[in-house]
């Protein structure tokens, strides 16, 4: 008995969608036995869309909490939303990674998220009753984690530099992670986008530098600020099996990214509003 196998490829174009349908045809001596068309419509995973929007959805959560319960409450209600929050900050570390691999202008991605940062600044003030002027009392928490992630990006646009030399780059990037320490998250957080991007393609790597990077963050937050909160920080792991299901893809919408960039600001801003008029209290 003598089997013939055949696989024949065969694109599709329409408009700028491709359709690749798979052929696995066999025969036998009596003619065509079997044909196997897998569906290649059926998708796996979460796309980029997906997982923003689980970010968005978790920090939201996180700064109602923080925006009206601002202490350290080890209320259940009040630090399961916080906990929840845990989930947004690797997430946010991981595409801004991908941004900064998939960007078509970097020089624009870069000033995008720069100019983010300062007007956050002013509505994570406004959200969380922190002066516009930063360091008059302290050096912690100055600013919105944007800050942090900006730097990152840039400390990794240095990092892969084909011109400068290795002690060059370094010469650099130490004073640009040492400025994100007074932004949320802190220097750590710039450190996580940093080494993220230089292991990227490599997701085990990229999720030990995280956890590596927080732990810092989390042992530092449990000695200056408080013991339990400082471990919560590392419930970040949290976040690492929804990222793994990322699949590569954007989704159809292509409007996440400006939807980030407009809500971010605009969300800490109005709770900073319902803080002032339901709470009475005022603003720096």
């Amino acid at each position: 008995m003598c089997y013939y196998n055949r696989i024949i490829w065969q694109y599709l174009i329409r408009g700028s969608i491709k359709t690749t349908l798979w052929y696995n045809i066999n025969y036998k001596e009596a003619g065509m036995n079997e044909i196997t068309i897998p569906d290649e419509n059926a998708k796996t995973g979460l796309t980029s869309n997906q997982i923003k929007l689980i970010a968005i959805i978790a920090m939201t959560i996180d700064h109602i909490a923080w925006a009206f319960f601002p202490h350290y409450s080890l209320n259940l209600p009040i630090i399961s939303m916080k906990i929840i929050g845990r989930l947004t900050a690797p997430i946010m570390m991981f595409f801004i990674v991908e941004g900064y691999n998939h960007t078509r202008n970097l020089k624009k991605y870069v000033f995008r998220l720069f100019i983010l940062a300062i007007i956050s600044h002013f509505a994570y003030a406004i959200a969380f009753d922190k002066d516009f002027i930063p360091f008059k009392e302290t050096l912690f928490d100055q600013t919105s984690v944007i800050w942090a992630f900006m730097l990152g990006l840039i400390a990794l646009v240095i990092r892969e530099n084909k011109t400068l030399k290795m002690w060059q780059k370094n010469l650099i990037i130490f004073p640009i992670i040492w400025a994100a320490f007074p932004a949320d998250w802190s220097s750590p957080a710039a450190l996580a986008v940093l080494y993220m991007g230089i292991n990227h393609g490599d997701f085990k790597k990229q999720m030990k530098s995280l956890v590596i990077c927080i732990a810092i963050y989390s042992i530092i937050y449990a000695i200056f600020l408080d013991t339990v909160y400082g471990i919560m920080q590392m419930l970040v792991v949290l976040a690492i099996p929804i990222l793994y299901q990322y699949n590569g893809k954007r989704g159809t919408w292509k409007g996440m990214k400006w939807l980030f960039y407009i809500y971010y600001p605009l969300h800490l801003t109005i709770l900073g509003l319902i803080r002032v008029l339901i709470l009475h209290k005022g603003i720096n």
